[in-house]
């Protein structure tokens, strides 16, 4: 007879400790990493043991050298780095043998008894680069930060107090992993077309998706190959769809397709961002477009987007001016075979910001895309010089004492009340403190009286501006974050040419301001937004109006897409409808209808383009593992007013509809109101995320020796 596992005469052994991570992008990949890192760490009264890497073209070897040291830079008072655009002097630095460490020395974290632990990593995507980072995508389509910002690894640039941060996790930023490959220090597998990228890659480069995608392979590798034997990794190419568990047991989470689910002790959710279903008003256009066969393309990712349905030379309504309109206008431009040239001249003339004008060469295939935005223009370009000389010492106005005060007050946080006034004041100190350190030839007076004067004035006083005037002659240095947030405000043109010309010779300008370190403010700006952007999430989800503004300021694309787009502009491939865009379902005309408040006249097309991510929401997520939380979880999760998983900020541990923590289920990245500035650590901006990770990771193994005696994982 059959015996059910339940009834069965024989020992069962015992399920050792698990921990399931639902993701498996940068930040699962990160948080892996630090798990291992922490359930190795030396402890106080251990001796340090180095420890090598480990896996198939590695050999086996008495002894190795210890991992990479990480210098300390010293900070004058906040997190900024002491130098943009390039990793610090020997932050990294291959081991011996060529091969580089992942994981630092070997460890003594909380690892229940038996020494094993269980990692469950779930995704249908690929292990290291996830759904965004992926291999399998266009190879037009380029990271929007120059290789030498983007890395996995902190660099200690904000020191590293390894009794509170753990061990250090070092390691190559994109441009240094490159470097090293073509030093020979690296081997890294890679089909011709990267390998050719890695051979031409410098710092100041913007790598395609596709070559960040094997960098994050190799990161997922590395850290796959420093596990500690006490540690296994199973990975799960499925997709997670339900998760379930008692607040005090073990969790379970299905995955599609298969019957029996993943048992863990703790889940943690690394979703990335998230697809949603239509909201009321994008529900009415596609039912509109359903009626009238016209066609409509809601908020997504741009990648994943079905472009067959735009047709060559018909017109095509996008709303949206971010990132996802620039992913748009390569794919249905150079993607459908056009190309761009030096425009006649060129080599002789001034340079629009980082290079030459360039002319369009359209293949025909191309649909003429009519943009716009509430502000109606592009985010502006990356900045294109180094940081050089005295750093503001930051935190000045908007630091933890302020986010307390906040915090402590009996209302909720309001942008326009409680942030939005601090920020100002903020990145107003950063501008001015370089203008005046930097440029003094173009200030009046001295730093120690315009400080003093400022901090005593009101953000928007009339005592601020009369002082800014008398300090600060030219208009052009004086900084206006109203003016520079909506530049086309009660700015109306003539005619619809009198607009394209206007917004071409707004991003010319754009462009060439942004690469000029004349104007190194705007970096002093660039920096503050950085520092700026924990204080603003610890105060909560304060709606999506900072993140809006961090955006078009900080995250913009790189030069070399907007000298594209003017080209394209020329080429009338790409026209500019304004400020203040509105898009009406014209039944009568069988057709939608964009106006706007920058020129006279309106346009009509038969498709429109939502350029955008999805607005966060949980409860219209198309995760079916969030959703169902959402919905049929006895203790449900909370969903922030904005539409956010509300986490416990310090631990990431998930909030139920009453606002208790889970004790076993956690998250972290961009569907949380803990998110961070960003899933890569720049160099020198101390690794945000990976600190976060490093937090909930010491979370994870405490409570796994809640339940069970400690011991030292070993080799």
């Amino acid at each position: 007879m059959s015996v059910s596992p339940a009834s069965s005469p024989l020992p069962r052994r015992p399920r050792p400790p698990a921990i399931a991570i639902v993701g498996a992008g940068p930040r699962g990949i990160g948080l892996i990493a630090r798990i291992a890192a922490r359930a190795t760490a030396p402890a106080a009264d251990a001796p340090d043991v180095p420890r090598a890497p480990s896996g198939p073209d590695v050999p086996a070897a008495p002894s190795v050298p210890p991992a990479p040291s990480i210098p300390s830079v010293p900070q004058p008072g906040g997190p900024l780095p002491h130098r943009v655009g390039s990793a610090p002097a020997g932050r990294f630095a291959p081991a011996a043998g060529g091969r580089s460490f992942v994981a630092s020395s070997r460890a003594t974290g909380p690892v229940p008894a038996g020494g094993r632990l269980v990692i469950h990593l779930i995704d249908p995507h690929p292990p290291g680069g996830g759904r965004v980072w992926r291999p399998q995508q266009s190879p037009l389509l380029w990271m929007n930060s120059m290789a030498a910002d983007v890395s996995v690894f902190d660099d200690g640039s904000r020191g590293w107090n390894a009794a509170e941060d753990g061990p250090p996790y070092a390691g190559p930023s994109l441009a240094e992993w490159a470097q090293a490959i073509r030093d020979g220090d690296l081997t890294v597998p890679l089909a011709p077309e990267l390998a050719a990228e890695v051979a031409a890659l410098t710092g100041r480069t913007f790598a395609t998706r596709r070559l960040q995608s094997a960098y994050l392979n190799w990161v997922y590798e590395r850290v796959v190959a420093a596990l500690p034997a006490g540690v296994e990794l199973r990975v799960h190419r499925r997709r997670a769809v339900r998760l379930g568990g008692p607040r005090e047991g073990a969790q379970r989470v299905w995955l599609e397709g298969q019957e029996l689910p993943v048992v863990a002790d703790a889940v943690v959710l690394a979703l990335g961002h998230l697809d949603a279903e239509p909201g009321q008003q994008e529900s009415e256009l596609e039912r509109f477009a359903a009626e009238h066969r016209l066609t409509y393309l809601p908020p997504e990712y741009t990648a994943d987007s079905d472009l067959s349905a735009l047709r060559p030379g018909e017109p095509v309504l996008v709303r949206g001016f971010g990132l996802a309109f620039i992913d748009l206008m390569v794919l249905l431009t150079e993607g459908r075979g056009g190309s761009y040239v030096p425009a006649p001249g060129s080599d002789a003339a001034e340079p629009v910001g980082d290079g030459p004008e360039l002319v369009y060469r359209p293949s025909g295939r191309e649909p003429v895309l009519y943009v716009g935005s509430r502000r109606g223009v592009p985010y502006h370009a990356k900045l294109g010089y180094d940081w050089h000389g005295e750093l503001p010492p930051l935190p000045r106005f908007f630091g933890p004492a302020q986010v307390a005060d906040v915090l402590t007050r009996q209302r909720p946080a309001e942008y326009a009340r409680d942030v939005w006034p601090l920020v100002c004041r903020e990145l107003g100190y950063v501008h001015y403190h370089r203008l005046f350190t930097a440029h003094p030839e173009r200030t009046v007076g001295s730093w120690a009286d315009f400080e003093a004067g400022y901090a005593a004035h009101e953000p928007g006083s009339d005592q601020l501006a009369a002082l800014v005037a008398a300090a600060v002659p030219d208009p052009a240095d004086r900084l206006d974050l109203v003016r520079l947030d909506r530049p086309l405000a009660g700015v109306t043109f003539a005619s619809d040419a009198d607009l394209q010309q206007g917004l071409r010779d707004y991003i010319t300008a754009d462009l060439i301001r942004r690469h000029d370190p004349a104007h190194s403010a705007d970096l002093a700006v660039f920096l503050g937004l950085l520092a700026l952007y924990g204080q603003v999430a610890a105060l909560g989800d304060t709606g999506p109006n900072w993140h809006g503004f961090f955006s078009y300021l900080a995250s913009g694309p790189p030069g070399p897409r907007l000298r594209q787009l003017l080209a394209l502009s020329r080429a009338g491939i790409v026209r500019f409808v304004g400020a203040d865009m509105t898009v009406t379902a014209d039944a009568d005309r069988g057709a939608f209808v964009a106006s706007s408040a920058s020129a006279p006249g309106a346009v009509a097309a038969g498709a429109l383009v939502e350029a955008r991510l999805p607005d966060p929401s949980v409860a219209r997520s198309r995760d079916p593992l969030l959703r169902a939380l959402y919905d049929h979880d006895p203790d449900g999760v909370r969903e922030t007013q904005g539409g956010l998983l509300a986490v416990r900020p310090d631990d990431g541990r998930v909030l139920d509809r009453a606002g208790r923590p889970h004790p076993r289920r956690f998250a972290i990245g961009a569907p949380t109101d803990a998110r961070v500035v960003g899933a890569f650590a720049r160099p020198g901006t101390g690794a945000p995320a990976v600190r976060q990770n490093d937090a909930i990771a010491r979370a994870l193994l405490a409570l796994l020796a809640e339940a069970a005696p400690v011991v030292r994982l070993s080799a």
